[in-house]
Formats: structure tokens, C-alpha cells, sequence
């Protein structure tokens, strides 16, 4: 099946009642048959018949053999941590979400597992950067906030030939538009918050992968940890899925339009977009996904211009997290990467003029129309004869 029909028809339950939409299992326990053999599920930390099937719908959509579906996309990324044994060692992209950084920074160190940070866009500097304690390599690409784009198949060919694990964090594009296992990786994870869902009412995440070693070693940290996604918040996820390939198609032409709009504008310093990317970011985009994604993200050269613009818009809500239906604003220094670690401010911190943009399903022009009139009202703020240099990458 196509994407768009997977999104749709893997969720069909095998509900003995023929329910078209899968029913909630919304229990904690379930009866056993004896008092010494357990049934298909016991208890739902450990399993649950609406996370297993959204389990199975994510895994096919990815083209994995498991999936493991999680309270959050925190919580997935930290089960993927758990690979990796006191003493060893996490590569990490340098351009990364906050909140990974966090954890990297001070969660994994107290179990003995050293990080370091590397250029993932760059295969040759990561090679480099392998020593013999790395055990996991980790990535996102497009990167977040600045739309970096890394080569998958380039760094998983770099990791298997050291013995290292790839994990590409594929929350941005979702499966719709790229799907890292085919191109090597070893592991996806998702924020399955964000696109997966769509509207914002969810908090989930989600590690995908062909390997069943590696499987069952993350199935053991969600039950043992008790990180598994709830009933009710696996059902609401089912349903956000059967419109993702809708959305993302409606979210990427937009998002096109908004970057090629800020491109052009006198206001705007610099645009970052996988869609506008040239030479060999835009190359590998192209050859290993399908869109550009629904993120466009900008500076203006100025801080505070940038707060104008941000605090002048009416339709792009100033919030957190990305990929919903309603378009969302932000500026990351202070709010989605504010918790990147004082050290590693000066590496890992995007630019305090960094405007970030998602993109949702709103009528386009009204969008458009948005966009203009705030960076009219920054503009006009501004100190008289600015006037920043423009580029876009």
C-alpha cells in the first residue's frame, strides 16, 4: 500500500464486534485463563490491544518489524539511551531539540556514558569523531531549529562499518515523507506528539526498528520503566495518523509558499527550509525524502525585531512543539531549546534571533497575509536604514 492508503487502512481492528474504528482498551488488568498461564495480555505497562495495534500501524508506516510506543518522545529517546552501557559512549548531531540536549548532558553522564557533539551533516567528521567506546550515534534531519539535512545512508554506512547503532530521530518528516531504515538506519524515533498526531492533544513518542535484538532490549526499558503509552492516548494517536498523508501534503506546500515568501522580504536576514536548500543539503534532500517538511525557520539579525514579529502575528499561536494542524510560532533560544545546558550554550544554542515557523492546515493566503503584516508592523519599528543582507539556505 501507498502512504496514503497505509495511513488509512493498517489500523483496521480486529475487534470481534467489526468496529470500524478500533474500540479503547482503557484497562489496567485483564482476566487470565488459570491461576498458573497467562493470556495473550496480562497487564497494560507491559501490553495493551489499542498500543499494540498502534504499535503495529507506526512500524508499518516506517517499514520496521516493532515498534514501541511511549508517554513521550522523551521517553523513546531515553529508552534509546539505554543501548548504550555505563563506560561506553553517545555521538550526538549538534544542532538538536532542548530537550535532548538536556538529556544528554545531565542524564546520561550519571549512568556512566560519556556524549559528545559532532557536525552530523559532515560523514567524514563524524568517522572521525568514532572512538572505541562509541555505541550509538544520534541524529535528527532535518535538524531543529535550523533544518540542517543530514545524509542517512552515508552515516549508516560510517556506523555499521565501526560497529556503531544509527538512531535518526524522524519526528520533522514522518514516515509520509522519508523513512531512515530504508536508507540504513538502525532505529527511528519520534516525538509522536507532533506530526504522527497532528492536533496537539497528545503526548507520545515512538522507536521504530527491523532488528529484533534490539527490540526486545527497549520492550524490557518500557515495562520495566513503565514508559509505555496509555489506551486512551494510543487511541487518539490511531486516529491522528489516518490524516497524517492529508495533512503533511497540505502542510508542505505552505510551508514552500511561507519560505519563498520570507526569502524575498527586506526584513527577513536569512530563511532556513529543506525546500530551498541548493547544493549538497539540497541534493540529499531530495534523494532521501519526499517534502520539505512543515518548519521554516528565519533570522532578521535582530533579537528584537524577531520578538516583534513573533508577538505582532494573530494566526500562529506562540507555542511549543510543531506539526499540528494550527500554525504555531516561537523563538527556540528561549523557549524550545531554553534548556540547552548554560555549556553548551555556545555549541549547541540556536541564534537568539531565530524565528521558528510551523506550518498547519489553515488557508494559505490567510497564512501568507499574517506573515506580511507582522513583518510590516517589526519593520516599521525598526531603527530607520536597517535593512539586513538576504540569503536562504
Amino acid at each position: 500500500m501507498r502512504p496514503s492508503t497505509r495511513c488509512v487502512r493498517a489500523t483496521d481492528s480486529r475487534d470481534p464486534y467489526g468496529a470500524t474504528s478500533p474500540p479503547i482498551y482503557q484497562t489496567a488488568t485483564f482476566r487470565q485463563p488459570t491461576a498458573t498461564e497467562f493470556g495473550e495480555y496480562d497487564y497494560s505497562r507491559t501490553a495493551n490491544p489499542t498500543r499494540a495495534l498502534l504499535e503495529e500501524q507506526i512500524a508499518a508506516l516506517e517499514g520496521g518489524r516493532s515498534c514501541l510506543a511511549f508517554a513521550s518522545g522523551m521517553a523513546a529517546l531515553a529508552a534509546t539511551t539505554r543501548l548504550v552501557e555505563s563506560g561506553e559512549e553517545i555521538l550526538a548531531g549538534d544542532d538538536l531539540y532542548g530537550g535532548a540536549a538536556r538529556l544528554l548532558s545531565r542524564v546520561a553522564p550519571r549512568q556512566g556514558i560519556a556524549v559528545r557533539y559532532v557536525d552530523a551533516t559532515d560523514p567524514a567528521a563524524v568517522a572521525e569523531a568514532i572512538g572505541p567506546r562509541t555505541r550509538l550515534l544520534l541524529v535528527e534531519t532535518p535538524t531543529n531549529p535550523l533544518l540542517h539535512v543530514a545524509d542517512v545512508a552515508a552515516l549508516a554506512e560510517v556506523c555499521h562499518r565501526r560497529g556503531v547503532l544509527l538512531a535518526v530521530d524522524n519526528s520533522l518528516l514522518t514516515p509520509v515523507l522519508q523513512r531512515p531504515l530504508e536508507l540504513g538506519a538502525d532505529l527511528v524515533v519520534h516525538s509522536a506528539t507532533k506530526g504522527l498526531c497532528g492536533h496537539g492533544d497528545v503526548l507520545a513518542g515512538a522507536v521504530v526498528t527491523n532488528d529484533p535484538g534490539l527490540a526486545d532490549r527497549i520492550a524490557f526499558h518500557q515495562n520495566a520503566e513503565g514508559a509505555g503509552l496509555a489506551p486512551f492516548d494510543a487511541w487518539l494517536l490511531l486516529r491522528g495518523l489516518k490524516t497524517l498523508a492529508l495533512r503533511v501534503e497540505r502542510q508542505c506546500a505552505t510551508a514552500t509558499r511561507i519560505a519563498e515568501q520570507l526569502a524575498s522580504h527586506p526584513a527577513v536576514e536569512r530563511v532556513h527550509f529543506p525546500g530551498l536548500a541548493d547544493g549538497r543539503q539540497g541534493a540529499i534532500q531530495r534523494r532521501q525524502a519526499r517534502g520539505p517538511g512543515c518548519l521554516v525557520s528565519f533570522t532578521t539579525g535582530d533579537p528584537e525585531r524577531s520578538r516583534r514579529i513573533v508577538e505582532s502575528l494573530s494566526l500562529f499561536t506562540i507555542a511549543v512543539s510543531f506539526g499540528a494542524v494550527g500554525s504555531s510560532v516561537s523563538l527556540p533560544c528561549h523557549m524550545s531549546h531554553a534548556s540547552i545546558p548554560p555549556e553548551l550554550r555556545g555549541r549547541l544554542a540556536p541564534p537568539p534571533d531565530l524565528v521558528r515557523l510551523s506550518v498547519g492546515i489553515e488557508d494559505p493566503q490567510d497564512l501568507v497575509d499574517d506573515l506580511e503584516q507582522a513583518l510590516l508592523v517589526a519593520t516599521a519599528a525598526a531603527q530607520p536604514g536597517e535593512r539586513p543582507t538576504l540569503t536562504a539556505t
